[in-house]
């Protein structure tokens, strides 16, 4: 048998503390599956006094990650620190410069500094695996990097943050609001205190833009990805998508276009009987187009301690397997070097299908007067249900328009020119369709 796989942990919270159970509880099991003995010999945490529900006393503790991870006595780093910069990029970039493979579940991490980590792990000959840093549990990130070979990436898209499709899917199901909903989230422990990074889409955008380099070749683009969070949407929006027979999800999506690689993140209405509308509370998916194989969901646990655990084992148990002179792929799919620059699509010119809900004053002339500015963009409806509001100052109404595919130009344009008419009462409500299987 090889010699034993001696890892080392860097942060032993939630996820920390899980991998480091499994290691321990399954050890004969990965052992008989990856041919050699797989050792927590190092671990790295703020507070060595705190019980984590897990032994690791015959581990050597580390106070600094970064020390930890220039150790010869270690074949593994695991990063389970969070952050993009401080601790968890200087210790990540001291492995790999070590000659150390690394695993981690950082996403943020990846979104900012990835392509220049997989550099120096290609230069060095190492592993980068982060199979855990997009989609929890599910295996995406292989599946893409190594069962795919010949596929032409067309469009990939998904639901990327489990909190957001919690608080939707209550909203739906119990007909409570937004902020209700949100409360229950973080009291269960599915939303932080400060809930910004997950509802206002910039979780679901760090996971999107590694999912688009894997898909397109691309340096990793964070920054340049259209976002717009939750926190708008109201029981009148979910209500009217499902008269119209859709439902609402926060969807990141990437995909391909004349003028460009167009990433966006925003709510979403998707039809009731596609697959991804079935996706319910914490649960991810994420679908991938191509050429060949047509398309592929993959759907499962997004986040949690043992979700999480389990892909960063995997990622593990892949390097356990490796042998030494095996020549590993490329951390992106394609050599970090050979990775393009990033065109943005003009998010202006993005097609499709568009909701729009309009809360008008009930007078003569107003739905005269939408129809025309719909008409002077070129915005052809496919449905007008108009429903009436009684109010304590006038009487309003409630106007859902359904728009054949247009450009998101032509639709902001002609909303812009409603609001400049003085008919609405509240502030507009756009919500694009997307097809979806």
């Amino acid at each position: 048998m090889a010699e034993a796989l001696r890892v080392g942990i860097a942060g032993l919270g939630t996820v920390g503390a899980s991998v480091a159970r499994v290691l321990r509880d399954k050890a004969a099991e990965l052992t008989r599956q990856c041919g050699r003995d797989i050792v927590v010999s190092a671990v790295s945490a703020r507070d060595p006094k705190r019980d984590r529900g897990v032994d690791v006393s015959s581990a050597k503790w580390f106070d600094d990650p970064v020390k930890m991870a220039q150790t010869a006595d270690i074949d593994v780093f695991i990063e389970l620190i969070g952050g993009d910069e401080g601790p968890a990029r200087l210790s990540v970039k001291a492995a790999l410069e070590a000659g150390r493979h690394v695993v981690t579940a950082n996403k943020a991490l990846l979104a900012k500094h990835g392509v220049a980590l997989a550099e120096i792990a290609e230069k060095k000959g190492v592993l980068l695996n982060y199979e855990a840093a997009v989609a929890g549990g599910i295996p995406v990130i292989k599946t893409m990097r190594e069962a795919m070979a010949g596929n032409s990436v067309t469009r990939v898209f998904g639901i990327l943050n489990g909190t957001c499709n919690y608080i939707l899917t209550r909203m739906e199901a119990e007909g409570i609001s937004f902020d209700a909903c949100l409360k229950d989230a973080q009291r269960l422990g599915y939303a932080e205190a400060d809930p910004t990074f997950d509802i206002e889409g910039h979780d679901t955008a760090h996971k999107l833009s590694i999912l688009t380099s894997l898909a397109f070749g691309t340096k990793i683009a964070a920054n340049d990805i259209y976002m717009e969070g939750i926190s708008n949407i109201t029981q009148a929006d979910i209500r009217a998508a499902g008269d119209l027979g859709y439902r609402i999800k926060l969807l990141g999506v990437a995909q391909r276009t004349e003028s460009g690689i167009e990433q966006r993140v925003h709510p979403t209405m998707v039809p009731t009987a596609s697959v991804i509308a079935q996706v319910h509370g914490v649960t991810n998916a994420v679908a991938i187009e191509t050429d060949i194989l047509g398309e592929l969901l993959l759907s499962g646990p997004g986040a949690g301690g043992n979700a999480t655990a389990s892909a960063v084992i995997g990622d593990v148990a892949d390097i356990a397997k490796s042998r030494p002179g095996f020549q590993h792929g490329p951390v992106f799919g394609r050599p970090a070097k050979e990775l393009r620059p990033y065109k943005k699509a003009q998010m202006r010119s993005h097609a499709g299908g568009y909701f729009i809900r309009l809360t008008v004053h009930d007078r003569i002339g107003v739905f005269a007067a939408i129809a025309k500015r719909m008409a002077d963009n070129d915005i052809s409806l496919e449905s007008i249900v108009q429903h009436a509001i009684s109010g304590e100052a006038a009487v309003q109404k409630t106007v859902i328009l359904v728009t054949h595919e247009t450009t998101e130009a032509a639709v902001r344009k002609a909303v812009d020119g409603i609001t400049k008419d003085g008919h609405l009462t509240d502030k507009p409500q756009v919500i694009r369709i997307e097809r979806a299987g």
